[in-house]
């Protein structure tokens, strides 16, 4: 039987050259990974409530959680005829859920939880992986390798960040940087990880950035990789926080040797709004 380790190689090796594609491509093609991957995060988060005896509305947050991509792609691009229309859009969906909460849920069947597992459901695995679609689409079209590093540069920083941040925890030990959370991270390995995804933005700059016309100036590179080196870690401790809490070790089994979308994606929810903050802090996007 094939290892962990060896699953999770095989599955890299043909997932990063397609996720490159995709992302080069753009349109409605990364939209509809975008809302399969945010649906499929829905469900394991509406699979970790059950466990606590909390159900929630799971065909209105799926729905919304693959629709959600799409209306983000029509704001962001223009298309659509929806202009400033996001906010009124976001109320108007937030009363639709309470009134379907009303009608399907009785006192009796927790509601309020019904309610806000359903909406964090949404929020949380589909409504931050969005923040793609703005990155790749905020200032390039379809077919852009510009584009698509703009996208990959974040991803490159954050999984660096949690190869370097393992290898070292492993070479050097010492004190547990959250046992309650997360029992095998260490101080070691969070600052180890925080130092691999500062050095990785200029290193990206010399190597595919500049020649793209998408570089960062150092200290702008600098920060981003910090920010993103920070906030990547706190994501990852975040989904430990929900699997702890309904003592799973993955969020699922979908990804062989790799667990749950939640489980692969952790650390990009929190990385990815960040990434396009900055991105339009730097005037990239």
């Amino acid at each position: 039987m094939a290892s962990n380790l060896t699953k999770r190689v095989a599955f890299a090796a043909a997932a990063i050259p397609l996720a490159l594609g995709v992302v080069y491509v753009g349109g409605w093609l990364l939209v509809a990974v975008v809302a399969v991957a945010g649906t499929l995060g829905a469900r394991e988060l509406y699979d970790f409530a059950g466990r606590q005896g909390v159900e929630p509305l799971r065909r209105t947050g799926l729905a919304s959680a693959a629709l959600l991509p799409v209306v983000v792609h029509l704001q962001v691009t223009g298309s659509g005829g929806l202009g400033g229309w996001g906010w009124f859009g976001a109320g108007l969906w937030l009363v639709a859920v309470l009134a379907v909460a009303l009608w399907r849920r009785l006192p009796s069947q927790k509601p309020l939880a019904a309610t806000s597992a359903t909406l964090f459901g949404v929020l949380y695995p589909a409504g931050l992986a969005t923040f793609l679609i703005p990155i790749r689409h905020g200032a390039h079209g379809l077919f852009s390798w510009p584009g698509a590093w703009m996208v990959f540069t974040p991803l490159v920083v954050t999984w660096v960040c949690d190869t370097v941040a393992m290898a070292a925890g492993k070479a050097i030990g010492g004190p547990k940087l959250w046992p309650a959370i997360s029992p095998g991270k260490t101080w070691a390995g969070s600052i180890g990880g925080l130092i691999g995804a500062i050095a990785t933005v200029p290193l990206l700059n010399v190597l595919v950035l500049e020649r793209l016309g998408v570089a960062l100036p150092l200290a702008e590179a600098l920060l981003f990789g910090l920010v993103l080196g920070i906030v990547g870690q706190v994501g990852d401790l975040a989904e430990s926080l929900y699997k702890r809490e309904v003592g799973a070790k993955d969020s699922s089994s979908l990804i062989p040797g790799h667990g749950g979308v939640l489980d692969r994606f952790d650390s990009l929810y929190f990385v990815l709004p960040f990434a396009a903050a900055m991105y339009r802090l730097f005037g990239l996007i």
